[in-house]
């Protein structure tokens, strides 16, 4: 019993840092210059049927952010079983500090929940599909490997936000599929 009290109060306490967080964000302009760059996606929560019915066939994948004035243009590099899936997106920003829209490839929003701005980003994103409103969490990592602590801050915040454990997943590494290669 005091093992769970122990873990609740840990969860109170990061639910409360990762409020203020929000809030530092959310209480004046996003400094886009510590989110741009090269970044490597190493875990996600999704409720996504097709997601979750592939999950284990997922891998890393990578993703570049280029400012372009107060747009963002996103590129990925996803490996599939099949090929590297490279494709691009320009993010415009919504009247929500820190959230961008993008209607390419689907009606879509990205919202930054947190980053300590220069090693890792959270990033709460959906997706309309087939009438139905998709919610997604990823973890950002300027590096392949991700510190203990940032992965279970993700893990912590992903169940905050109504994941469970079948939906949430930390990605293995790849080689094969970068943004500079082919």
């Amino acid at each position: 019993m005091r093992t769970v009290g122990l873990s609740l109060g840990l969860a109170l306490a990061l639910l409360c840092l990762l409020h203020v967080e929000a809030e530092d964000l959310g209480a004046g302009e996003l400094d886009t210059s510590k989110i741009a760059g090269k970044w490597y996606i190493t875990a996600m929560a999704s409720d996504s049927e097709s997601y979750l019915q592939r999950k284990d066939q997922l891998k890393m994948a990578m993703a570049g952010i280029e400012v372009l004035g107060k747009d963002l243009k996103v590129s990925f590099a996803i490996p599939t079983p099949e090929r590297c899936m490279k494709f691009e997106s320009i993010y415009k920003p919504t009247s929500i500090p820190g959230e961008y829209y993008s209607s390419d490839r689907g009606n879509k929003t990205a919202q930054l929940v947190d980053t300590d701005g220069r090693t890792y980003v959270i990033i709460f994103a959906t997706r309309e599909k087939e009438g139905k409103i998709l919610h997604m969490l990823r973890l950002y990592s300027r590096t392949r490997w991700v510190r203990p602590r940032i992965t279970d801050l993700f893990k912590t915040f992903a169940k905050m936000e109504g994941f469970s454990d079948e939906m949430i997943w930390i990605l293995p590494r790849q080689d094969e599929c970068r943004l500079d290669g082919p």
